[in-house]
C-alpha cells in the first residue's frame, strides 16, 4: 500500500492524518507500506505511476485535487486499485473516500452563529473544489439556521500549505469584521488559528483536534478520523471487497466524523445545541439533501 501526499507529514492537519492512516494499516493488517508527501499538480500521474509500477496493490491519492491524475493512471494499471481521499471519482479500479464534510460545518455553523458579534462568519480553504464547497455550504446551512441574515465569506488561498497566503488571508478578513473563521488547510492551518487568537476573534480546528494549537481562539473542531476511514477501506481491500464506488463517512461512525473539545469560551448551552443537534443528523431528523439553487447544484436542509 502506498500513499501520496500533497503536503508534509508534520502538518498537524490532513497530511499528518493521511500518512498516520498508512502507519496503522501496517501496524494493524501488516502490509508494507510507503508514502511520498510535497506531491505537486505536475508531478501527479508520475508519483501514481511509479507506486502501480513499484507493484502496490492499493495507492492512496490524499486529496480531491488527485481526481485527474487517477482518472490518467488508472486505466494504465488494472491490477492496482486506487483510492482518491475527497475524490468525486470511481471507476472499475477507482474508488473515492469521502467524509461528509458538510455535516460537520453544519454544527460549527451553529455555534459560529451563536458566538459572532459581528454577524459576520468566513471560511478560508487552499483550493474550491467539491469537498470544500461542500464544507462551506454546511457552514451556511448551519449559521442561516440560526441567524437567517448572517454574513458569510469565502477565501480560496490556491495553496494549502503556504503559511504568509493563510495569515493575510486572515488579516484581511478580520479587517472586514469577521470575528468567526472556519479554516481547511493543511501546513497552514496554525497560522490561521494563531492570528485569530492574536487578534481576539474565534476559529475552528479542522481534521485534528486543534484546540491546543491555539486554546484562546478555537471553539472547537471538526475531527476527521481519516486514519481510521484509510484503515477501514484497506480492509475491504485485503478481503477484495473494495469496489469502485464513492464512499461517504458521516456523523453516524462518530469515530471517523465528530466534534473534538470545546474551547472554554463555548457555553454549556451552545455546547448542548450543537450535540443535540448531531444526534438529530445521526437519527436523520435532519437530513441533507440534493437540490439546485440559483441554478447550481448543491445541499438543501430537510427535516
Amino acid at each position: 500500500m502506498a500513499i501520496a501526499l500533497p503536503g508534509v507529514i508534520t502538518d498537524k492537519a490532513w497530511n499528518q492524518s493521511g500518512y498516520e492512516g498508512v502507519q496503522l494499516v501496517k501496524q494493524k493488517l501488516g502490509a508494507q507500506t510507503t508514502y511520498v508527501e510535497q506531491i505537486a499538480q505536475a508531478d501527479q500521474t508520475e508519483a501514481l505511476s511509479d507506486f502501480a509500477r513499484r507493484g502496490h496493490n492499493l495507492v492512496i491519492a490524499h486529496g480531491g485535487q488527485f481526481d485527474a491524475a487517477i482518472q490518467q493512471v488508472a486505466p494504465q494499471f488494472p491490477h492496482t486499485f486506487f483510492v482518491g481521499v475527497n475524490g468525486a471519482i470511481s471507476g472499475p479500479n477507482i474508488a473515492a473516500l469521502r467524509i461528509d464534510h458538510l455535516q460537520a460545518s453544519y454544527l460549527c455553523g451553529i455555534i459560529g452563529a451563536l458566538i459572532t458579534k459581528s454577524n459576520h462568519l468566513a471560511y478560508i480553504a487552499g483550493e474550491k473544489f467539491e469537498a470544500t464547497q461542500q464544507e462551506l455550504r454546511g457552514l451556511e446551512l448551519g449559521a442561516k439556521s440560526v441567524k437567517p441574515d448572517i454574513k458569510i465569506s469565502s477565501v480560496f488561498t490556491g495553496d494549502w500549505n503556504d503559511v504568509s497566503k493563510a495569515k493575510e488571508a486572515t488579516l484581511a478578513l478580520t479587517s472586514t469584521g469577521v470575528d468567526v473563521v472556519y479554516q481547511w488547510l493543511d501546513n497552514a492551518s496554525p497560522v490561521v488559528l494563531q492570528t485569530a487568537s492574536d487578534k481576539g476573534i474565534y476559529a475552528f480546528g479542522n481534521t485534528k483536534d486543534q484546540l491546543e494549537v491555539a486554546p484562546k481562539a478555537v471553539l472547537t473542531s471538526a475531527v476527521k478520523r481519516l486514519d481510521l476511514a484509510i484503515a477501514y477501506l484497506a480492509e475491504l481491500a485485503q478481503k477484495n471487497q473494495l469496489k469502485g464506488q464513492i464512499y461517504t463517512i458521516g456523523l453516524e461512525k462518530p469515530e471517523i466524523l465528530n466534534l473534538g473539545n470545546f474551547g472554554t469560551m463555548v457555553s454549556e448551552q451552545i455546547k448542548q445545541k450543537a450535540l443535540n443537534t448531531r444526534q438529530e443528523i445521526i437519527s436523520q431528523k435532519i437530513v441533507f439533501e440534493n437540490c439546485n439553487e440559483g441554478g447550481q447544484a448543491t445541499r438543501c436542509l430537510r427535516r
